[in-house]
C-alpha cells in the first residue's frame, strides 16, 4: 500500500517492525522525527520499529518530504495540482496525505504550494461490521434515515460510511447509492457495494446537482461535510427526496451544536439520526446515537 509512496529507509522498517494492520498515521515534518498513529496512541518511528524514546527515533528531512509528494504524485506534481491547492494529495488505494509548505496566493486564490515541509499519511483500513450496532437505528421499513456521523479526525466516520452501505448491498436492499468520493477514501477495499455508483474528487455542489440529475439516486453517501455550500447541497438533495449519509468534524454534540452553518439543518430536522465516535478507547469508539431532538437512543 505504501509502496512507491515512502523512500525505503522509512518503508522497511514500518513493514517489517510495526506492520500495517493496525497503522492510522505517519507524519514526516522536516527535521523532526518521524510520528506513527497507531490504535490512538503516538510513536517514533525508529530502525527498530516503533519507540517512545526521543534519541532513538528515526528524523525526517526535507528531501525526504519532497520525494514523498513527488512519488504520490506519480512524478508530475502538476497532474495532482488542483488537489495540492487544497493541502492533500490522495493515491488511488485511498491514502490521503495532507501536505503543508508555502501556499502561492494571487488575487486571494490558491495557485499551488511549493517548498513542502510536512506530509501527513493517512491510511485507510476497513473494519468489518463495525456499523451494525446502528444499523437498526438508522434503516426503518420506509427506508434509511438521513443520518449524519459526527466525530474528530481519525475516530472511524469514513470507515463507518464505507460498512453502512456495503451491509445494505449484502443485505440485498436494492437502494442506487451514490457515493461522492470527493477524497479518494470511500470506494476502497470492498468498497460500497453492489448498488452503488462513484464519482471521485468532485466537488459536493457539482456531485450532487449531476449525481441526482443524471444517476437518480436513493441515497448519497458523502464525508466531511464543513461548508456552507456543503450544507446547501445537502438541502437541495434532500428537497428532491434523496436520503443523505454524511459525516463531519467535531468532538461532541455540544460541539457540533455550535456550528453556525448547521443551523438550518438542525432547525428543519433534515437529519433524523445522528452518530457520534470518538477516540476515548482508540478509532471507532461508538459514544451514542441520537434523534432528531438530540435525544440519546443508545449509549456504551
Amino acid at each position: 500500500m505504501l509502496d512507491g509512496i515512502l523512500p525505503d529507509s522509512v518503508l522497511l522498517p514500518i513493514k517489517n517492525k510495526v506492520g500495517l494492520s493496525s497503522l492510522n498515521e505517519i507524519r514526516l515534518r522536516a527535521d523532526k522525527p518521524i510520528l506513527l498513529s497507531q490504535m490512538g496512541q503516538k510513536y517514533f518511528l525508529s530502525e527498530n520499529g516503533r519507540t517512545r524514546s526521543y534519541n532513538e527515533a528515526m528524523f525526517a528531512t526535507s528531501s525526504m518530504i519532497e520525494e514523498v509528494v513527488f512519488r504520490a504524485s506519480e512524478c508530475s506534481i502538476y497532474s495532482v495540482n488542483e488537489q495540492i491547492k487544497k493541502g492533500y494529495i490522495a493515491t488511488p488505494n485511498g491514502i490521503r496525505i495532507g501536505i503543508t509548505g508555502n501556499v502561492v496566493e494571487e488575487g486571494g486564490v490558491v495557485k499551488t504550494m511549493t517548498g513542502f515541509s510536512s506530509v501527513n499519511i493517512r491510511i485507510p483500513h476497513e473494519v468489518r461490521n463495525c456499523s451494525l450496532k446502528a444499523y437498526s437505528c438508522i434503516v426503518k421499513p420506509d427506508g434509511v434515515l438521513n443520518t449524519l456521523i459526527i466525530s474528530p479526525p481519525g475516530a472511524g466516520k469514513t470507515t463507518f460510511l464505507r460498512d453502512f452501505v456495503y451491509q445494505l448491498s449484502e443485505r440485498n436492499m436494492p437502494y442506487n447509492a451514490l457515493g461522492l468520493d470527493e477524497r479518494g477514501e470511500l470506494n476502497i477495499g470492498r468498497g460500497l457495494g453492489n448498488y452503488a455508483d462513484i464519482i471521485s474528487f468532485a466537488s459536493k455542489k457539482i456531485g450532487f446537482e449531476n449525481g441526482i440529475r443524471s444517476l437518480a439516486p436513493n441515497i448519497i453517501v458523502t464525508d466531511e461535510l464543513s461548508e456552507w455550500e456543503d450544507v446547501e447541497a445537502v438541502k437541495f438533495a434532500s428537497n428532491c427526496g434523496v436520503r443523505i449519509l454524511a459525516s463531519t468534524h467535531s468532538d461532541s454534540i455540544e460541539s457540533f451544536l455550535q456550528k453556525a452553518a448547521f443551523k438550518e439543518l438542525i432547525d428543519e430536522n433534515v437529519f433524523k439520526r445522528y452518530v457520534v465516535f470518538s477516540m476515548r478507547e482508540g478509532p471507532g469508539t461508538l459514544e451514542g446515537i441520537y434523534d432528531e431532538n438530540f435525544s440519546r437512543m443508545m449509549r456504551w
